[in-house]
């Protein structure tokens, strides 16, 4: 059974993502690097992912698309940071 405080601290580790996210997105903007790009797409991803689970009735990390979820927004930045390098 999730507890209440449980699910405010997810909805504010989702408000949280989002805000990281449009920072993320603000330096993008500002210098068209695709590596702050992929920053503010992996938190966007992982912010509706809490927002989603958030909104179960019983919430829950270890289902396998929550973690397929994590991963792939994980992997986006080693994707990223890789192509970076690669570039130069």
């Amino acid at each position: 059974m999730t507890t209440p405080t449980e699910i405010f601290f997810l909805g504010a580790f989702t408000a949280l993502c989002f805000v990281a996210g449009l920072y993320f997105l603000k330096f993008w903007r500002k210098t068209r690097d695709p590596l702050f790009l992929a920053f503010a797409a992996s938190f966007f991803v992982r912010g509706l992912n809490d927002g989603v689970r958030v909104s179960m009735p019983h919430p829950n990390e270890a289902t396998a698309w929550s973690f397929a979820v994590g991963i792939a927004s994980s992997l986006l930045i080693v994707i990223a940071i890789v192509w970076k390098n690669l570039d130069r």
